[in-house]
């Protein structure tokens, strides 16, 4: 197991993919704090993971909006109290936010997808990091999602706060490289989760032909099995992936089992991290002449 002592807290961890990491973690031996909004079901869910650790204290839950400063500093005090310490962050709440054209959408709603899903983090990080920085180590794993790398439209608060969620966490392990603490970024891939089921109520008007077919067809296939992501996320909370930070992963894509013998040359390369393109990177001389 290995993740066998290791304390964590899981945002939104009351079903999907954030349930799937906090059941991974309890397999891999770690102690799971967990928080959601819907407070019924987090019970629920920390009842389940709960039985799957018998004679162990391995599951506790407080139930927490992370866009709230006072909930998340709850949430935190709490962890640290229930297990005398904590080792791994993982910021998975998130929302899609409104769905349809920027000109259309309620604004009210575009602002609070990035409170969730970007500013959710953030808090969460800033909350963390005192206690982080005095231990001299930590994991820090933020969830992307479609729209950090690529244009996602009809959902752009979404796409906004992930491409905006993976610069902060570049940003944030070069902050905190020198106190031991790895922040990474995962894309766990397409998850058939409830926001697939959102995409596909929303219908192809609000959210676009093409998308509307592929999360259809994404259904039908079945997705990505959360495990996967899961698998990852263990993997970037353990020590075998001490020193790899500042890096947005994918769990399909990506060779990471591998990445422990790449470390040196990984830390001293811009991959898996949002660039600029220019035109030398595709094979083109687009100088001017002199």
């Amino acid at each position: 197991m290995i993740l066998q002592g290791v304390r964590a807290i899981v945002t939104g961890g009351n079903q999907g993919f954030g349930y799937a990491v906090a059941e991974r973690f309890v397999a891999e031996g770690a102690r799971v704090f967990l928080c959601a909004r819907d407070g019924d079901r987090l019970q629920a869910a920390a009842t389940r993971l709960q039985e799957k650790a018998p004679g162990l204290d391995a599951v506790r839950s407080e139930r927490a909006d992370v866009s709230v400063p006072r909930e998340v500093a709850t949430v935190v005090e709490r962890a640290l109290a229930a297990f005398g310490g904590l080792d791994v962050l993982v910021c998975n709440a998130g929302i899609y936010g409104p769905k349809g054209p920027i000109e259309d959408v309620d604004w009210d709603e575009w602002v609070r997808a990035l409170n969730v899903n970007l500013c959710g983090a953030v808090l969460c990080c800033r909350a963390v990091l005192p206690h982080f920085r005095a231990q001299r180590s930590g994991k820090i794993i933020l969830l992307s999602g479609g729209g950090a790398t690529k244009p996602l439209p009809f959902l752009s608060a979404y796409a906004a706060s992930k491409a905006a969620l993976v610069r902060f966490g570049e940003t944030l392990a070069e902050e905190v490289k020198d106190a031991g603490i790895d922040v990474n970024a995962v894309a766990p891939g397409a998850l058939n989760t409830r926001l697939l089921e959102e995409v596909l109520e929303a219908g192809p008007d609000r959210v676009g032909r093409a998308f509307y077919e592929q999360s259809r067809v994404q259904k039908a296939k079945g997705g990505t099995p959360l495990e996967t992501g899961a698998a990852l996320c263990a993997f970037l909370a353990s020590s075998q992936s001490d020193g790899i930070t500042g890096r947005l992963v994918s769990a399909v894509w990506d060779p990471w089992r591998d990445l422990p013998e790449r470390r040196d040359e990984l830390a001293a390369s811009d991959i898996y991290t949002l660039r600029r393109i220019v035109p030398e990177d595709r094979g083109k001389d687009w100088s001017r002449s002199q």
